[in-house]
């Protein structure tokens, strides 16, 4: 395939044929509503909350990350072995989470507490505690496929889109992947695999001299001029008020032409987790897809990390770049409408007495910790762990406080995460089968 080719199949998956996407994107009016316009205003999507939808920015790992080695819920067993370097930076830090004293690695700090993370951020944060209940690296997809509690084994990221682009208006609803260290973290999206877009890729294809964000206000003129009047004028009052509130103004749309330019022309090149952090906000911001995965490294498959070196370096880094996330959807001033989550394979051993921390962490399929931020969550810790054989697992969760309990029992705690992810942003959690909604996770 040429150059040209990889550019078109590039354009034609993000914006749909005939650049139905571009379009949209250049007068504010959904593809639905373009392709078929008297059918979409006489019957729109449907949206079950618009207050609740969000875009979603997950980041997944098929290397089983140790992010469960070190988070708040961890400490305060002398049988768990933490990062401990001798500068300190790995340091056990007290600080507060959702008004809850509790305990973690410095980097997952408030700022005032020399850790890496805004208050703000920790405001909004939850570490929940789970078994995925697999220790294979190949079942990832099993794993983002709730270990069958789904339906038809759809992925977390397509329920979640499926329920959120109706809302958001967004141009297409399957999710865009952006960031995969391997095959197994290939997303699907209603059994189908979506193909990775490397930030490279997606910045040479739109900011090239003849690139589509080069021309849109001309094409946001062309539009209103072809298409915009017929459906102004041939609509009910209600519709054309509906079409008014969503066509941006001229001055808007070059603006916005402008921005998205020059934050494409200067997505790093030496940095590739911060181009994926800094294109995943771009798409947000173009209104693309209502769910991006990303990759952002914790430690990996770390069975011979000699003193956790490679852990340590990461657990800083990667809560650093968790907060330039937070950061950049502030400075987009979407910081409300964006949930960032973490969902990996499995987590790490954590065990003192478990002899394959010699030289680093083995898979654990009985304890995993996804890191939640955003507006629908409130500050802390879900469940806990235990011991489990020679090592430690999660605990049961209680529904209501989020606190561990025996509402809901280990082996469902995946199940549940899912569900309280789709209560979060409008979805519906009874697709999903087992466990329950931790209504204690929720503002």
């Amino acid at each position: 395939m040429n150059h040209v080719s990889r550019r078109q199949a590039l354009l034609t998956m993000l914006f749909g044929a005939g650049g139905i996407g571009l379009r949209a994107l250049a007068t504010g009016i959904p593809a639905s509503v373009l392709m078929n316009p008297r059918r979409a205003l006489a019957d729109p999507s449907t949206c079950p909350d618009p207050t609740k939808a969000q875009f979603v920015i997950l980041s997944t790992s098929g290397g089983g990350d140790p992010i469960n080695a070190n988070a708040p819920g961890t400490y305060g067993d002398a049988g768990i072995v933490h990062a401990t370097p001798g500068d300190g930076s790995m340091n056990a830090t007290n600080f507060s989470l959702g008004g809850n004293a509790v305990t973690a690695a410095k980097p997952w700090a408030p700022t005032t507490n020399g850790g890496a993370m805004n208050q703000a951020s920790l405001d909004r944060a939850v570490f929940f505690h789970m078994a995925t209940n697999t220790p294979i690296h190949p079942q990832e997809p099993q794993v983002l496929q709730l270990m069958g509690a789904t339906p038809q084994h759809e992925m977390l990221p397509s329920l979640l889109a499926k329920a959120t682009a109706p809302c958001l208006g967004t141009i297409q609803t399957q999710p865009v992947c952006i960031g995969a260290a391997g095959p197994a973290e290939a997303i699907q999206y209603a059994g189908s695999p979506l193909p990775i877009i490397p930030p490279m890729a997606l910045k040479d294809t739109l900011t090239n001299p003849a690139g589509p964000l080069t021309n849109l206000q001309g094409l946001r003129d062309q539009t209103m001029n072809q298409i915009y009047q017929v459906y102004r004028n041939a609509g009910t009052p209600s519709q054309q008020q509906y079409i008014d509130r969503l066509v941006l103004s001229q001055q808007q749309a070059r603006n916005l032409n402008i921005d998205l330019l020059n934050q494409l022309a200067n997505l790093s090149t030496s940095d590739p987790v911060l181009a994926q952090i800094q294109a995943a906000v771009i798409l947000v911001q173009l209104k693309v897809a209502p769910v991006i995965t990303i990759h952002i490294p914790f430690g990996g498959d770390n069975h011979s990390d000699a003193g956790f070196a490679n852990e340590i370096a990461q657990t800083i880094s990667g809560v650093g770049y968790i907060e330039s996330l937070m950061t950049a959807l502030s400075a987009a001033g979407v910081q409300d409408s964006v949930t960032f989550m973490t969902l990996n394979v499995f987590g790490r051993t954590i065990a003192k007495s478990n002899p394959t921390n010699a030289g680093g962490r083995g898979h654990n399929a009985n304890h995993h910790v996804s890191v939640v931020i955003g507006k629908p969550f409130k500050g802390g810790v879900i469940g806990g762990v235990a011991p489990v054989g020679n090592d430690y697992g999660c605990t049961g969760i209680n529904a209501s406080t989020g606190a561990v309990g025996t509402d809901i029992v280990a082996g469902d705690t995946l199940a549940s995460f899912g569900k309280t992810m789709l209560q979060a942003v409008g979805g519906d959690p009874t697709q999903i089968t087992g466990g329950q909604v931790v209504a204690g996770a929720l503002v």
